[in-house]
């Protein structure tokens, strides 16, 4: 009989292993990405109420740094595949719906050990191989940040639970938080194998089943959490893991009136077009759809003439630079005062002239590839305007995709504020500086507030505390996550829930409970105990 009320672990974020010469983790990642490289292409299903699907049309995975070397082969699901995700998720809803609070979350807490454990250097690995990442950034990803997710979501989701109305006398109050109506459809980026693993496990962490397509390009390392999910304990459909194509998820997913939930993290566009779809038929949904979406971002770094040189051009590099910029919140502009620029661009450049790109089975590259072709054009297109414009010199960059889809770090210099790259989304290794006037720093600080469309991350630096309280007040609507003395990226669940608002999303904070309550239909209840037994009021009386 179960009549406690219980209380989980309490999470702490996991340590991330340094990997340094000698270590035992070194040894074991350099093993474990040997075997990977070495053996033959992953055969990888679409997976559908626990049953593999082999047959379809097929993609692949590359390695981004080596694009001649196939890593997996994945099944497409078509409509047909898709639909069956859909039913597959209805049937499954119920029962796990009714499934015990403490044993949904203990499958999590399973898996989150799995993923710190067991399975650390099988997903990093994964991770490092099909999308170029460093050893540092698949640690901080694949196996910090998603065990973290898993960890604090079951305790961000006690803490909604254990949230209750207040009750009069003779009264009893209580609030249920119960699954949506119908179910959710997760679609996850190729950027963070944590937000892979983010996406479909939050809404079913709350009793919501889920159809997951996942990114074509992080397939490999997205079909490795979907089997660590599954020794943790996940039944069959309550995830279905379903690669396909846009198309036929708008035509067969997005529109079918029982969707209840999505929850998207990739291109402004994308989640633009499904919110168009869903409005334009609104009235055939069964309930009205909840939205939730991190997007695009344009982020900043904004010096005040009191900033220390060294910090500023250490954090430039390292938020534009690493993972190739190939983050929602890498920096992609920055406003320097025109009296620390001459130190600032010698560090700068300095710093940049260190740094090495190429294969990320070398530990000694900062830089990996750009994730694949059509990435490699855009950024490189960027990159060609600049140096064809009268408005921008190109200081620092190259490009080569002989072997593997390589952009050097750039650095663009415009004498425009509103230069297409200061304002436009690149999503690769390019930073573009503004250089203003002393002087004219507030007219600059309003230029970098309302340059862009987006607002997700940013970063001031100053040593004088009035300049601080005056930046951060006139930035205050330009990022969602916002950081002092610091770089604008790496954000760590429980500590910097993330998500911007404007056109970087809906700003529902991953990594808080803020994004689990939106897959949640909460329902009061009240209980009186000594009902009234009287259809008159007092004050009826006669006097």
């Amino acid at each position: 009989m179960n009549n406690a009320i219980y209380k989980v672990p309490t999470p702490i974020n996991e340590p991330v292993l340094s990997y340094a010469p000698g270590s035992k983790e070194r040894a074991a990642i350099k093993e474990e990405l040997d075997r990977q490289a070495s053996a033959p292409p992953v055969k990888i299903p679409a997976i559908i109420n626990g049953k593999e699907i082999f047959d379809g049309p097929k993609g692949q995975i590359r390695m981004p740094h080596d694009h001649a070397h196939v890593l997996a082969e994945f099944t497409l699901a078509g409509t047909d595949e898709l639909k069956q995700a859909v039913e597959s998720a209805m049937a499954a809803k119920e029962a796990w719906a009714a499934m015990p609070w403490e044993h949904r979350a203990s499958i999590f807490l399973k898996a989150a050990d799995l993923v710190a454990g067991s399975w650390r250097e099988r997903l990093n690995a994964a991770t490092m191989l099909g999308q170029s990442k460093t050893v540092y950034q698949a640690e901080i990803d694949a196996a910090c940040e998603f065990a973290d997710f898993l960890r604090f979501n079951v305790h961000f989701a006690q803490e909604i639970y254990k949230n209750q109305p207040e009750s009069a006398p003779t009264m009893w109050n209580r609030m249920e938080h119960r699954p949506l109506s119908g179910f959710v459809l997760a679609i996850s980026p190729f950027n963070f194998t944590a937000i892979g693993g983010n996406l479909p496990t939050a809404p079913a962490l709350m009793g919501n089943t889920v159809v997951w397509k996942p990114a074509s390009t992080a397939v490999l390392s997205n079909y490795m959490i979907y089997q660590i999910l599954k020794e943790a304990g996940l039944p069959d459909g309550v995830i279905n893991f379903v690669p396909s194509r846009g198309a036929d998820v708008d035509t067969a997913v997005i529109q079918d009136p029982r969707m209840a939930g999505f929850h998207f993290t990739g291109s402004t566009e994308v989640f633009s077009q499904v919110w168009r779809v869903i409005g334009d038929n609104i009235k055939m949904y069964e309930n009205y759809p909840r939205l939730v979406g991190e997007t695009g971002g344009k982020d900043f770094i904004f010096a005040h003439p009191t900033a220390e040189v060294r910090k500023l051009a250490v954090a430039m590099v390292r938020g534009a630079f690493e993972y190739q910029g190939q983050k929602c919140s890498a920096a992609s502009r920055c406003y320097i005062p025109e009296s620390l620029w001459p130190a600032v661009k010698d560090e700068l450049l300095s710093e940049i002239a260190k740094l090495k790109t190429g294969d990320v089975r070398d530990f000694t590259n900062f830089v990996g590839a750009v994730i694949d072709r059509n990435a490699f054009d855009s950024i490189t297109s960027y990159i060609d305007y600049a140096h064809e414009s009268a408005d921008a010199e190109v200081l620092c960059g190259h490009y080569d995709d002989s072997k593997g889809y390589f952009v050097y770090p750039t650095v663009i210099q415009t004498t425009d504020p509103n230069f297409k790259t200061m304002v436009e989304e690149i999503f690769g290794p390019v930073l573009t500086i503004y250089v203003y006037p002393d002087e004219k720093i507030d007219d600059t600080l309003i230029s970098c507030r309302d340059a862009s469309v987006y607002a997700l991350t940013g970063a001031i630096f100053a040593q004088d505390r009035d300049a601080i309280i005056h930046m951060d007040t006139a930035l205050a609507d330009a990022a969602g996550n916002f950081y002092i003395n610091d770089k604008p990226t790496g954000a760590v669940v429980g500590q910097q829930p993330f998500g911007g608002g404007r056109a970087s999303g809906t700003n529902n904070k991953a990594g808080s409970t803020l994004n689990l309550l939106c897959w949640t239909s909460p329902r009061t209840i009240k209980e009186t105990f000594l009902p009234s037994e009287e259809v008159e009021y007092p004050f009826m009386e006669e006097e």
